[in-house]
Order: structure tokens, then sequence, then C-alpha cells
């Protein structure tokens, strides 16, 4: 069976709560930039960017923006929530914030210009997976903040966070999740 295919056929995300920080080379990190941003894109726009979080932006992020919003938020946090937060992006050697910055005056639809940016995410997290490190794509409550989306270099209002890619190292191989039956979401027209 080709590499890719197996590969792919068996990829599964590490949780960042699961995963534990260690080296990245940057020579892999550079690999997984160059692949994330290697996606089909209708009218050459690049209508996304990234921003890589690590080393002490991590700490930083957490103490700044994370821990203030999320207690402006949740005016009841626990010292036990507010603690996560501000440990948030500790779980992972580096987090990769995708934004989506759509292009107003482009005939491209918007839509499209969506589905790219969602690419890139995918192909980060795979590029990072198959590179053997421990990955996860997630969009929580901050991906929905505006000082999250500026601290990355975004507009509130007009681009969005689809995601933050969490890179570590496994502390175990992640657990097969209950998979769609092919049946159940693929038709297949022949006439």
């Amino acid at each position: 069976m080709n590499e890719i295919i197996k590969f792919l056929k068996t990829r599964r995300s590490t949780t960042a709560k699961t995963m534990k920080v260690g080296h990245i080379e940057e020579s892999d990190l550079n690999d997984i930039l160059a692949c994330g941003i290697r996606v089909p894109d209708h009218g050459a726009l690049n209508p996304w960017f990234l921003t890589v979080i690590k080393d002490d932006a991590r700490s930083r992020i957490g103490k700044e923006i994370l821990v203030p919003e999320y207690i402006q938020n949740n005016p009841e946090a626990t010292e036990e929530e507010i603690d996560f937060e501000k440990n948030r992006f500790l779980r992972a050697s580096a987090v990769i914030a995708v934004l989506f910055k759509p292009v107003s005056d482009s005939k491209i639809p918007s839509w499209e210009m969506a589905l790219s940016t969602g690419a890139v995410c995918s192909n980060i997290l795979i590029a990072a997976q198959s590179l053997g490190y421990a990955a996860q794509w997630l969009t929580e409550w901050y991906s929905y903040n505006d000082r999250m989306i500026k601290e990355v270099d975004g507009k509130p209002g007009t681009d969005k966070l689809a995601g933050f890619i969490y890179i570590g190292n496994k502390v175990k191989e992640p657990v097969e999740r209950r998979r769609p039956k092919t049946e159940k979401v693929i038709n297949i027209l022949t006439e």
C-alpha cells in the first residue's frame, strides 16, 4: 500500500491535554509551515495568515490574554480553572494560530477562501503528525475572542481564527476513535 495512503488511513490526533512539551526541530517546524500553506487557493489570494506561538510567548499569552479574558467571561471561575487557562498553551511545544483573512475586493466567494483556510489547518496537522509529533487542531472559546484575534495579527469583525494547531510530543500512541461507516457518508453516482 502507498505510504501516504497508509498514513492517512491510520492518522489520529493526540489531544492537547495528553501531549507533552518536547523539542521541535526548527527544520521540522519550517517543513510543517511550508506544507501548511501549500493548499488549494482559488485566485491565489492567500486568505489566511499563520502565527507560531512558542517559547515564552505561550506563557505570556496565558497570563496577559487568556486569564483576564476568561475571568471577564466567567466571573465565578475557580482558581483551578484560572490556572488551566494560564497554562493552556504550555501543553504543547508550539501552537500555530491560523487566521482566516478574507479578501474583500475579490470575485472569489468568501466560502472558497474559508475552505482554503481549513485546508491550511488540515495540512499543518497532517504534516506535524507525519513527522511523528503529537498534534491536535482546536477551536475553543479563545478562537472567538477579539483580543486573541488581535494578538495573532487579525482584525476583529473581519478576520476569524480557524483554529489553533497544538504540536508537541506523544506520551503514548493515541487510541482509535469511532469512525463513520463509508456507506453512511458516501454516495456514488454512476448514471
